[in-house]
């Protein structure tokens, strides 16, 4: 016998038993978006690698090591995505679509090459949510109250909204000296990685998860404390903002974000209920990134989170209120030349009753056998056709769940079996 072929490491098959989380969220997050005035948009997951190249930042983690890139035959450098909103971008330079004030969403699956463990995989699925074409701090206030408006609607807690302010191009710049003469001072305590850093990008230097260089960061110059008067102007809106809705959140000062692309706001929710991979959602706003790319320069703001670590909260709760998707009935066939009947009646009824849920039997087997199938099933109830029921055009219905009485109907009674489906 061969050798069975595994899935690729770090890339997941989402078994059945799962899909009803998933699926929960991705509803859930539609409906929120349709509510807020959103639109949904879908990108290819290939790429030209010069996109990412040119809107991630060459000097990162993501275009440094861990992007799925290689030549096709025309020897064109493709890359699988490792996010999205450089692709929503992209869609909207070429599409024609950032003349104007959009609202974007899309969800779908991204890549990256990193060391697979629990809420980080090599192929991982993401919600994301752009807006381009306004520049003042209300957007990033609607953008984070609707992410607090979500984790209401799945029931989450444990999750605490970090913030901090990047500033522009000018005050950034001028940050980057000082935090470069700061380093360079205590250069001898950097690891490999910071000292590759510290001339191309100092900021991720700040985002380091080496313990050995928490309190060397913690001493460093804050962002801060030398933002201009337009870019302290922004922040404090938005802190205003959620201020008066009553919003918590803290002040991170070291949050500067994974991505080059980011400019004043940027924000993160957290938790701490997932181990390491403590971050459910991150975004910020991004208003160079736009004509970086090829387009007019735009304002942009947006975030995107992770399925994968939502479904691992929502599991870890008692009651996730997940709607039931068993069918509301199975359908059993017992007797001689009953299929053809059963067949026929499942059809008329899905065509009277579309949202009814009825699984039908296949295959063939006993009586009990076909029992237990149904009560496997999860369904309520289960239709019995033998040639009795045919031929009085009739339906048995046999509750499984509670101890009442069964009944027989007319099969074309569908009142009756559209009742069934609140019982």
């Amino acid at each position: 016998m061969a050798k069975s072929i595994q899935a690729i490491r770090g890339m997941n098959d989402i078994l059945p038993a799962q899909i009803a989380y998933w699926q929960h969220i991705e509803q859930q997050m539609k409906t929120l978006l349709d509510s807020y005035g959103y639109q949904e948009i879908r990108m290819p997951v290939l790429e030209k690698t010069e996109l990412f190249k040119r809107s991630i930042g060459e000097v990162t983690d993501i275009v440094e090591k861990e992007m799925y890139t290689f030549a096709d035959r025309n020897n064109e450098s493709l890359t699988l995505r490792p996010e999205g909103t450089a692709g929503c971008v992209r869609a909207g330079v070429q599409r024609g679509l950032l003349n104007q004030v959009q609202k974007l969403w899309y969800q779908g699956p991204m890549f990256r090459y990193e060391r697979p463990q629990k809420g980080r995989y090599r192929q991982f699925y993401q919600i994301g949510v752009e807006t381009y074409g306004i520049a003042s701090p209300d957007i990033d206030a609607e953008l984070i109250l609707l992410t607090a408006r979500f984790w209401k609607k799945l029931g989450l807690q444990h999750l605490s909204l970090q913030l901090n302010s990047l500033g522009n191009t000018a005050c950034r710049a001028v940050y980057r000296e000082t935090l470069v003469a700061y380093f360079t001072q205590h250069q001898a305590q950097l690891d490999e990685d910071s000292q590759r850093r510290l001339h191309s990008n100092p900021l991720r230097i700040l985002d380091s998860k080496n313990p050995d260089m928490q309190a060397l960061i913690e001493a460093a110059p804050r962002l801060l404390d030398v933002l201009d008067e337009e870019s302290r102007n922004h922040f404090e809106q938005l802190c205003q903002l959620l201020d008066r809705v009553g919003l918590s959140y803290e002040i991170n000062p070291r949050l500067v974000r994974g991505l080059d692309y980011y400019n004043h706001t940027v924000f993160e929710w957290v938790t701490d209920q997932l181990g390491a991979q403590g971050t459910v959602c991150a975004g910020g706003r991004y208003d160079s990134l736009v004509a970086e790319i090829g387009g007019k320069a735009t304002p942009a703001v947006g975030f995107a989170m992770g399925i994968e670590r939502l479904v691992s909260l929502l599991e870890a709760q008692d009651n996730p209120g997940l709607p039931d998707n068993s069918p509301h009935a199975y359908l059993v066939m017992v007797g001689e030349n009953t299929l053809s009947a059963g067949v026929k009646f499942a059809e008329q009824l899905r065509d009277a009753l579309p949202d009814f849920r009825l699984q039908m039997h296949c295959g063939g087997g006993s009586f009990k056998s076909q029992f237990k199938k149904a009560d496997k099933s999860g369904a309520r109830f289960a239709f019995v056709l033998g040639e009795d029921e045919i031929a009085q055009q009739q339906v048995t219905v046999k509750y499984l769940r509670e101890n009442q009485p069964q009944n027989t109907v007319k099969q074309t009674d569908t009142a009756y079996l559209q009742s069934l489906m609140s019982v």
